[in-house]
């Protein structure tokens, strides 16, 4: 099975999972690019969101959306491609102003989507292949838009990143159920860097926040881009 079609099975086996259990994460008094509470920076990554369209890449339950929206006056597109994630979403915050949820995959929304002012992707980018999504976000935001991502560095194997554009093995853990497989491009510093130059962005910064614990591996990594303007076309002169 191709590597994006195992992981829209394994996010639609988890949706359900959770519409099962009526569970639905709180919205956030903060912002959090890592899952570790307090580690990190928080929406101010983003710059002055205010009536600004912001799109969420692979929003999920929708919490962060609404937080963006709520706390930050943001204008959020929230856009999932597990129609069992979205539908967790619609069902708890449908009524919520400022936040339109779309169940689409994200290259093929933005195909048609008038441009964003601001992008981000909270652990969800690296379920696909960067050589598709980067190109559809380049032309999905609008020039000196900032792109956010969070991303696995380290996993919970000790395993760091690949140096190769290729995705690897992994899974989504669970509390009560066994693991959902999944695949993941869990790729170093230099190669995102590389990649989303070739691409059209200039990236600005590259965090890492390892886990509070210093006896637990994983690592997350934090990158801060921005969409390059066009470069201007010379015409040559008329003979």
């Amino acid at each position: 099975m191709p590597a994006e079609d195992t992981n829209s099975r394994a996010w639609q086996i988890y949706g359900q999972r959770q519409l099962t259990r009526a569970y639905t994460p709180p919205v956030p008094e903060r912002l959090a690019w890592t899952p570790w509470e307090g580690v990190g920076p928080g929406a101010e990554v983003l710059g002055d969101v205010t009536g600004r369209r912001v799109l969420d890449i692979g929003s999920g339950a929708g919490h962060h959306a609404v937080h963006l929206a709520q706390a930050h006056g943001a204008r959020v597109t929230a856009i999932e491609l597990s129609p069992a994630q979205h539908e967790r979403a619609v069902g708890a915050h449908a009524d919520v102003d400022g936040v339109e949820f779309v169940q689409a995959d994200v290259t093929q929304y933005l195909a048609g989507a008038e441009p964003f002012d601001a992008a981000y992707a909270i652990g969800s980018l690296a379920f696909i292949d960067p050589r598709r999504s980067l190109p559809a976000l380049r032309g999905g935001l609008l020039p000196g838009a900032p792109l956010i991502l969070s991303l696995l560095h380290t996993d919970l194997h000790g395993r760091g990143p690949s140096m190769e554009a290729a995705s690897r093995e992994q899974a989504i853990l669970l509390r009560d159920d066994p693991p959902l497989p999944t695949q993941m491009w869990v790729l170093a510093p230099q190669l995102w860097e590389h990649l989303l130059t070739e691409y059209g962005f200039r990236v600005e910064a590259i965090d890492l926040h390892p886990h509070p614990d210093e006896s637990t591996t994983v690592i997350q990594q934090l990158i801060r881009a921005r969409r390059l303007h066009d470069r201007p076309t010379h015409l040559r002169p008329a003979p």
